[in-house]
């Protein structure tokens, strides 16, 4: 069963946990082909994978904060009507990792920018809500820029709410916005390597997991 150093785990969604790619980036050239902007260039292709995607819509293809909220809410729509878990798959290992974490005891929950009502319909598809204290992920308004230190935030608090230990808690997640994120509330973050983030986006994480093993190792000890 084994114990652990941590007295919670936090977790990225998106290139933590799930690999949502194969229906964010068509809704995504879609939305852009729609709007008459240029496509994602393909050594872009990854840096969509994580982030707000109102500042994507902004930092990557140039738009204007209206413009970007118009797309968000154009991307929602098509990811409604497709199905928020379509084309989702969960990474191999990850959710053994989850499962032992849970037996060991340890409660968990997420902190994502992925809006929170996704990623509860994802965790349904794929049975995985009873391993989770809470879902805690964005406000699914795309007139909100909802960053991974205010989910984080409001994950924390709804923890120590629930009247778990949130003295030693730890992030799970695979880009620098986890990384910064939580380097604003002193939550140190194990970096997911098998994501979408680079190997330039670990710096300030206290370790880099290569497989779900590794992460294991690191959150567990049996």
């Amino acid at each position: 069963m084994g114990s652990s150093r941590w007295s919670c785990v936090l977790w990225d969604v998106d290139g933590t946990i799930a690999d949502a790619s194969r229906g964010i980036l068509p809704r995504i050239a879609q939305v852009l082909d729609e709007g008459g902007h240029p496509p994602i260039p393909s050594d872009q292709v990854e840096r969509w994978i994580g982030p707000p995607m109102l500042d994507s819509f902004q930092d990557l293809a140039g738009l204007s904060l209206d413009d970007a909220k118009r797309s968000v809410r154009r991307y929602r729509e098509l990811a409604g009507q497709q199905g928020y878990a379509a084309s989702v798959r969960l990474y191999d290992g990850v959710v053994d990792v989850i499962r032992d974490v849970h037996a060991a005891g340890v409660p968990q929950t997420t902190a994502s920018t992925k809006p929170e009502n996704q990623v509860e319909t994802i965790f349904s598809h794929f049975g995985v809500t009873d391993l989770f204290e809470a879902v805690h992920g964005a406000i699914p308004d795309p007139e909100t820029l909802d960053t991974k230190a205010n989910v984080l935030g409001r994950a924390l608090a709804d923890m120590r709410a629930r009247g778990i230990d949130v003295s030693s808690p730890v992030l799970i997640g695979d880009r620098h916005h986890d990384v910064e994120g939580a380097a604003e509330h002193g939550v140190p973050v194990i970096f997911a390597r098998w994501g979408f983030g680079s190997r330039e986006e670990e710096e300030g994480a206290i370790a880099a997991a290569d497989t779900p093993a590794d992460l294991r190792a690191l959150i567990l000890t049996d």
